[in-house]
């Protein structure tokens, strides 16, 4: 018995790690129908090992797949702008080139009101003043310009929409959908509690 699969194998690999199984028939006896040496019997460390030959297969080829996409839009970006190294392309498969999404993101923890332009917040960290920021909750959004950061507060231009306790402060609401190599807006999210009685 080769050595079977059982598993997810490194992608990197030199030579082809499938030990395919060389499977035989019974010899049977053609006059008394007596089996003179059995075959290759069948067991499930083999289907798994099929299993995982076809799942690690498909693997590989999406590897390559990516790999070929991200070199076709980089010579496609070389292009139209000569020189650039694929400099403005993110193919959202979890590898950037260069081009960092910046995830600073906090939430307001205190309603705020129209006019508004000191935010208390959970945190300050990755954000900077004169830069900008997505405000959002499940009603409203709007895009300010931070004008001061504070220990815990966060000044912008007065806002013109109410945001409930718990908004989004972002530098970007973008959620990349490694998966399926997507961009999707990104959600403000609820949650439900349930209050068990303690005894």
């Amino acid at each position: 018995m080769g050595k079977l699969m059982n598993g997810e194998i490194p992608l990197n690999f030199k030579i082809n790690p499938y030990d395919r199984t060389q499977w035989h028939d019974d010899v049977v006896d053609p006059i008394t129908s007596e089996v003179i040496e059995d075959g290759t019997p069948f067991m499930s460390e083999y289907a798994n090992n099929f299993e995982w030959g076809i799942y690690n297969a498909y693997r590989y080829l999406n590897e390559m797949y990516r790999q070929l996409e991200r070199v076709r839009i980089q010579m496609e970006l070389d292009g139209r702008v000569p020189g650039n190294s694929g400099t403005f392309v993110d193919s959202l498969d979890g590898s950037t080139n260069k081009i960092i999404l910046d995830k600073a993101m906090t939430d307001i923890i205190e309603a705020v009101a129209i006019g508004t332009t000191t935010l208390k917040v959970a945190s300050v960290d990755g954000f900077t003043p004169f830069t900008q920021v997505t405000i959002f909750d499940d009603v409203a959004s709007e895009d300010v310009v931070i004008t001061e950061v504070g220990a815990d507060t966060i000044k912008v231009q007065a806002l013109t929409n109410n945001y409930k306790k718990g908004a989004k402060v972002a530098r970007s609401n973008v959620m990349i959908d490694t998966t399926n190599a997507e961009m999707g807006v990104g959600d403000w999210q609820t949650f439900k509690v349930e209050l068990v009685e303690v005894v």
